[in-house]
């Protein structure tokens, strides 16, 4: 029951940080739909982390292909902050969008290591068994 209760609640902070996201977009003042392309970015996330998962034998030692993983990561997330910032200062969105944005990224990161962490462990509710 509490692999259930974690779910729901990744599930609504994940609904929260997208509400954001698109009040940066939505919003009469904003009007402009050029920060939903940090969408690409939530979805390229955990992809590194799932393939250094899935061919790392041992979860305890580092080695150099979850190290890669992490830095790939790291990348995507910083890119995903990156966007807002340069698609305001070169005028293209409000900085008010900007704020909104990077809130929204915030969340959905939080969420997404959230999910790593809850359902990261190999037990009976690993990511690994869906």
């Amino acid at each position: 029951m509490a692999g259930i209760k974690a779910l729901v609640g990744l599930s609504f902070s994940g609904a929260i940080g997208l509400t954001f996201l698109l009040l940066g977009c939505a919003l009469e003042t904003y009007g402009v739909y050029w920060p939903m392309f940090v969408l690409i970015f939530y979805v390229l996330s955990p992809i590194p982390t799932f393939i250094s998962r899935r061919l790392s034998d041992d979860s305890e030692s580092s080695n150099a292909c979850r190290e890669l993983a992490y830095f790939l990561t790291t990348g995507i997330v910083v890119s995903s902050f990156g966007l807002p910032i340069v698609l305001a200062r070169t005028n293209t969105i409000k900085w008010g969008a900007c704020g909104l944005v990077m809130t929204g990224n915030a969340v959905i990161f939080l969420t997404i290591l959230g999910f790593f962490i809850v359902f990261g462990g190999g037990d009976d509710w690993s990511w690994e068994q869906w």
